[in-house]
């Protein structure tokens, strides 16, 4: 059969109306659209993926010159030379690196301090057991406050403190600092430490202008009524960081257990920290983190406590942050639990 032949025969079975179907041309749209994005994540994938190891610092730094390698996993892709943040914060990117854990375990940059707040900030490709870069600085024991999640896909960001009257540190990132611990697969089987994944770091370093003036975060959503199986007893008010730094809740005396739940939000969020202090309960003094909750399940990280029983339970919450937080408030609440 010739193509002509083809053509008549397809245009004589195509005669007449053809049948309705609404949906069939929002699902075509559809295939469309998904089509597009997989296109587009294929084509940038492909270009990062061309590239090769190296510093990019500011200019008059130098770096050796790095061998070009290609990886059984995908680069992650490149951090921006300047963002704003949600509450006004302008960032400036100052040097950037890349550690391919398949080649090597560390990576070394040299910055100017200007006296800006500095930030460091990581994406990565690779599995979820990547091994989170130790950040060190030369001229000192500062470091970064905390480490990043394990191959955050998304840009993270954590505080970097450097010593005092420097005008240039050396940052140093070191995959190979952190070991994980054994993990039995079996009650009586041996424990077995967890090969690290390969994964690809994008690093970047950043100082940061604070926003003229302080910008408030929206409200907290409420804490659920429920959790697993504990019960809302009572919770703070929201409040602000930094002018609200201490609160004391009060919760019945049924004795038992009691759990405590932190919501934070704003930009600095994570980087808040909460000590607790249960009258008459045992363990003393608690440091916890903060969630945040703006969709989705809620982010449970319950700290229980034993406290006895006949009185109410009296917990003073005394909140602080990592690093500058110029102009930049953090709305934060606590709220007590008990085992329904």
């Amino acid at each position: 059969m010739s193509v002509q032949d083809l053509r008549d025969v397809l245009r004589e079975r195509a005669e007449g109306p053809a049948p309705a179907n609404p949906a069939r041309h929002e699902h075509i749209r559809r295939r469309v659209r998904r089509t597009r994005r997989r296109r587009g994540l294929t084509a940038a994938a492909a270009a990062v993926a061309a590239a090769v190891t190296v510093f990019s610092l500011l200019p008059g730094d130098a770096a050796p010159p790095q061998e070009a390698a290609t990886s059984a996993v995908k680069a992650a892709r490149e951090l921006p030379e300047r963002f704003t943040a949600r509450d006004g914060t302008g960032y400036r990117r100052l040097a950037t690196a890349t550690v391919r854990t398949e080649k090597t375990t560390k990576a070394s940059v040299t910055i100017p301090v200007s006296g800006k707040p500095l930030d460091v900030a990581a994406v990565c490709e690779g599995g979820p057991g990547a091994k989170p870069p130790a950040i060190s600085v030369t001229g000192g024991d500062a470091a970064a406050s905390r480490s990043f999640s394990p191959c955050p896909k998304d840009m993270e960001l954590v505080p970097l403190v450097v010593p005092g009257g420097a005008g240039r540190v050396t940052v140093t990132f070191d995959t190979a600092t952190r070991g994980w611990g054994c993990v039995r697969e079996s009650k009586d089987g041996p424990c077995v430490t967890r090969k690290p994944d390969q994964a690809v770091w994008s690093l970047a370093v950043y100082e940061w202008t604070p926003p003229d003036r302080p910008v408030e975060p929206g409200p907290l959503k409420p804490f659920p009524k429920r959790l697993a199986r504990w019960d809302l007893a009572a919770a703070t008010r929201q409040l602000v960081w930094p002018q609200d730094r201490t609160f004391t809740v009060t919760a019945g005396g049924d004795g038992g257990r009691i759990g405590l739940e932190a919501l934070c939000a704003g930009d600095l969020a994570r980087r808040m920290r909460f000590t607790y202090l249960i009258e008459g309960g045992e363990g003393g003094e608690v440091t916890a983190t903060c969630g945040q909750w703006e969709s989705g399940p809620y982010p449970m990280a319950m700290n229980e406590f034993r406290v006895p029983a006949g009185k109410p339970v009296k917990v003073t919450v005394r909140a602080g942050i990592m690093g500058p937080d110029t102009n930049r408030p953090v709305r934060w609440s606590v709220a007590v639990y008990r085992k329904g």
